[in-house]
């Protein structure tokens, strides 16, 4: 099956964020994050359009053309680049009172984060009804070509045993899972380019 992607502007910010938001309101550790479950799919989406509005300026997001699936990568090469402008007020803004869980995400992400140059798969997020039939595979591919052809390696964070086993299909491997204060894993993943 022949998948198109193409490289999303701008003004696809809210769609993006409102397609990962909508993807991981099922993971464990979202519940975690906002508890309150009517709250939590736009609480997810404010704080995913703070990311994602980031990585249209200083990295790469993708998505199949019917936008069921969404990518975004942050090239992780040198200096890194600054935080979200106004990010702690923007964070407070979009998440009220579950901030502090979202910030304690950042330290964990931040404390696990590799230092060599890489690409940092951010966010891989399917429409829920279209889970299973290659869409994600597709945007990996399509970016881990350019990867393997410019000798890059790769990172992520898997969040749940699913997407772990999924990414280690990709050639990833496991680190040791880092966890959020109620025991929810995520698994640093690591891939080398292939071909290296």
């Amino acid at each position: 099956m022949s998948v198109a992607i193409e490289r999303l502007g701008r003004d696809d910010t809210a769609l993006v964020a409102g397609r990962i938001a909508e993807a991981f309101t099922a993971l464990e550790v979202t519940r975690w994050l906002v508890p309150d479950a009517s709250k939590r799919e736009a609480v997810l989406a404010g704080d995913f359009e703070i990311l994602v509005g980031h990585a249209m300026r200083h990295g790469l997001v993708h998505a199949t053309s019917d936008r069921a699936a969404v990518a975004v990568w942050f090239p992780s090469v040198g200096e890194p680049p600054a935080p979200p402008a106004n990010y702690d007020a923007r964070l407070a803004a979009a998440c009220g009172e579950w901030t502090d869980r979202f910030q304690h995400l950042d330290e964990l992400f931040e404390a696990n984060h590799p230092h060599s140059d890489h690409h940092h798969l951010a966010f891989l997020a399917t429409e829920p009804g279209r889970q299973g039939q290659g869409l994600g595979t597709a945007l990996l591919a399509h970016h881990h070509a350019w990867l393997d052809e410019n000798g890059m390696p790769a990172y992520l964070e898997a969040s749940s045993p699913r997407s772990r086993d999924l990414y280690a299909r990709h050639g990833y491997r496991a680190g040791e899972p880092f966890r959020v204060p109620d025991g929810t894993p995520f698994w640093p993943m690591w891939r080398e380019p292939a071909g290296r």
